[in-house]
């Protein structure tokens, strides 16, 4: 009777810490426990890592382990960046592609090849065809392609020779965006762009800096990285929905609920089957098992990532922006809250310096401070946002290249 007890424990801290990693810094979980666990995984963790480091082994070894940490991910290099050190002649192409493969075939090609291993020689069962065979080989090559377009494709590079034509497609909102020049690359900065101090460039529509991918993520190509969250969700909750009906079949074919309930008197419910049918796939399928836990929590982590990046695409924003919103509107509330203050003195003041006068109507006073304190809600006003439908084909079909499609039609 142990091990249902220690699955449910396992499947909720689970669902526990991926909850709070992904949603933590929602504001429905602000001030709860969530949020706290949220804060120690994205930011304490490391953060106590550092000082047990610093107590056990000294500022050196500190100092040693920022500088890890800032040639992983600060820098390029050509561990996490192989193409950058390729451009830097640190290595060769054909190096750079290797590396480049090490940490997704590790999570990906690792992962399937276990699966051949361990599970392939279920298929066909009672539930699962032999084509599956193949379609999880489709399926995993898909994913490769999608993973090379994402990584070597050009995000949106802003030279002089095309920044007109992004100036062009994204105007300036004069609110998070505003007319000026990079100071690196001494060009107009369009609206939506940033220069990534990793890559060394402008890029048009700005949404992050990848270090799986070693490459921006931009306006033209989004839609690659988009379609490689997705696909790569689909094939986790493919591959665990599929082990899901090995592990059934196998209880169909080798009649473990008939055995259990006509010859041990185990009474036919999921109460009483439960903890006997647990035991049974751990002593039997513990592979398996564990396969599909591992692939439901990927999936897990890349639903939530999935459906994070679909809102900015149906929303025409980008990380960058959502960042800069947020600050926005943290600045204007704080101004807002200097302004009621500073009219909230005001009117104490003045009621001071009348108080020789005949007391004014209470409703009066209450109303006047009232619209003295009214001041217009802070809100997220993004002109880029078309609609959805419209933003989804912004995406797929970037602005600059309709409209360079254009000119050589025109031409």
């Amino acid at each position: 009777m142990e091990v249902p007890w220690l699955l449910v424990a396992h499947g909720s801290v689970t669902a526990l810490v991926v909850v709070s990693f992904l949603c933590g810094q929602w504001p429905i979980f602000e001030g709860t426990f969530v949020q706290s666990i949220n804060h120690f995984l994205t930011f304490g963790a490391y953060h106590y890592l550092l000082r047990f480091v610093q107590a056990v082994c000294g500022n050196g070894a500190k100092d040693l382990v920022l500088g890890v940490e800032q040639y992983c991910c600060d820098r390029p290099n050509p561990i996490l960046q192989p193409k950058a050190a390729v451009e830097e002649g640190i290595l060769s192409s054909s190096g750079s592609v290797k590396l480049l493969k090490v940490f997704y075939v590790a999570i990906i090609g690792v992962t399937y090849f276990i699966i051949v291993q361990t599970s392939f020689e279920y298929i066909p069962g009672y539930y699962v065809g032999g084509w599956h065979r193949y379609l999880s080989i489709v399926a995993v090559a898909v994913g490769a392609i999608l993973f090379v377009l994402t990584s070597f494709s050009d995000p949106g590079t802003v030279t002089a020779e095309n920044v007109s034509q992004y100036v062009s497609a994204y105007p300036y909102d004069n609110i998070i965006f505003v007319e000026k020049e990079c100071s690196t690359c001494k060009i107009p900065r369009p609206a939506r762009a940033k220069h990534c101090r990793i890559c060394d460039k402008c890029v048009a529509r700005f949404d992050h800096h990848c270090g799986w991918m070693n490459n921006c993520i931009g306006e033209k190509n989004t839609r690659y990285f988009l379609a490689f969250l997705i696909w790569h969700f689909l094939i986790c909750v493919y591959g665990a929905l599929v082990i899901g009906f090995i592990l059934a079949g196998e209880l169909k074919e080798r009649k473990v609920i008939y055995i259990l309930t006509a010859y041990y008197g185990i009474e036919n419910s999921f109460s009483g089957l439960f903890p006997h049918v647990s035991q049974w796939l751990l002593a039997v399928h513990n592979t398996q098992i564990l396969l599909s836990v591992f692939l439901a929590i990927l999936a897990l982590l890349l639903g939530g990532f999935c459906a994070y990046h679909a809102h900015l695409c149906l929303t025409n924003t980008t990380t960058n922006e959502s960042f800069k919103w947020q600050d926005y509107i943290m600045w204007m509330k704080e101004n807002e809250a200097k302004a009621n203050a500073a009219a909230l003195k005001a009117s104490m003041g003045s009621a001071n310096s009348d108080a020789h006068e005949a007391p004014p109507s209470k409703w009066r006073a209450f109303f006047v401070r009232s619209r003295r304190l009214s001041v217009e809600p802070v809100v997220k006003n993004n002109i880029y946002d078309r609609g959805m439908i419209r933003n989804m084909c912004e995406v797929i079909v970037p602005l600059s290249e309709r409209k360079s499609f254009s000119h050589r039609k025109s031409d």
